[in-house]
């Protein structure tokens, strides 16, 4: 039998595959990115309610004292997808997500700050080397400066709303959690189209494919996933999390063979890039069970 603490850190992978997906998702879907963010949170949001009205109404509640943290996290999440999608489009899928493996790297760097603990050393250099793997993998073309910022960007803010949904996740219900986020970032991305220039009814357009492919990111791939994946955050710690979010890019690769038949991917670049990605999960893991039963 798992425990609680593997159960969802194996129910995490499965969710990071999914996550994986909606990046190949967001390189189908024709629109730009501020408007794919917004119709992603809006179908996840509705589709969320509709399963309150029906479910528990109580889900709808939310303590008073938690809506300044929600609030900030629906800032970071909306953002966060905002830059992620922006980033594939400009750069493409494999450097966006090369660089999303920053995130365990600066949530091991922030976490301790923003938590009032010490900055551990492992965290560090575990983070640290993960996101050469990716690096390695993809081999990121450093001359495209400006996808790159965006897409490091996109990393440091899914480390916040990471580190601040481990916060939150202990005192409210994930899904009610989930809806109010998602809901925020909706309006947050309504908003910012409202003052860009280059947003317009005809940026909001979509094909018949288009609305398949939203549907299912909408409620697959953010109302599911996305709550699921707040859930087990009162199992594992921010910097498991953003480890274990390291191997999306793998998997977003492999998902690619099967629906692309990419077959020019596995280079020796990608099976060395693998193996440390894979190396530093594991080490991570052995090092924490071997400080447990040291102490």
């Amino acid at each position: 039998m798992l425990n609680d603490k593997n159960k969802n850190l194996l129910i995490y992978h499965f969710l990071v595959i999914i996550f994986g997906f909606a990046s190949i998702l967001g390189k189908l879907i024709s629109i730009d990115a501020l408007p794919l963010t917004i119709y992603r949170m809006s179908i996840a949001f509705v589709g969320l309610a509709v399963y309150f009205l029906i479910i528990n109404p109580k889900y709808f509640y939310l303590n008073r004292s938690m809506w300044g943290k929600v609030i900030l996290g629906g800032f970071f999440i909306g953002l966060h997808w905002f830059t992620f999608f922006y980033a594939i489009k400009i750069a493409g899928v494999s450097l966006t997500l090369s660089m999303m493996a920053s995130g365990a790297l600066i949530t091991a760097l922030i976490d301790p700050l923003l938590n009032g603990r010490k900055i551990l050393k492992h965290e560090v250099f575990f983070g640290g080397f993960a996101a050469v793997g990716i690096g390695v993998i993809y081999q990121a073309e450093f001359e495209h400066f400006f996808g790159i910022t965006i897409a490091f960007l996109s990393a440091f803010l899914s480390a916040l709303f990471t580190i601040l949904n481990g916060q939150m996740v202990k005192k409210a219900r994930p899904i009610t959690l989930s809806f109010y986020e998602l809901t925020i970032g909706s309006f947050l991305g309504l908003i910012l189209s409202c003052f860009s220039d280059n947003i317009n009814i005809e940026s909001f357009k979509i094909s018949g494919m288009d609305l398949l492919w939203l549907l299912i990111l909408g409620l697959v791939g953010t109302s599911f996933a996305f709550n699921l994946s707040i859930k087990v955050m009162k199992y594992l710690s921010p910097f498991t999390v953003m480890m274990v979010i390291n191997l999306e890019p793998i998997y977003g690769v492999l998902l690619s063979l099967v629906i692309w038949k990419e077959k020019s991917f596995l280079s020796t670049s990608f099976y060395l890039g693998f193996l440390i990605v894979m190396g530093s999960i594991f080490l991570s893991a052995l090092y924490k069970k071997f400080r447990m039963n040291n102490n």
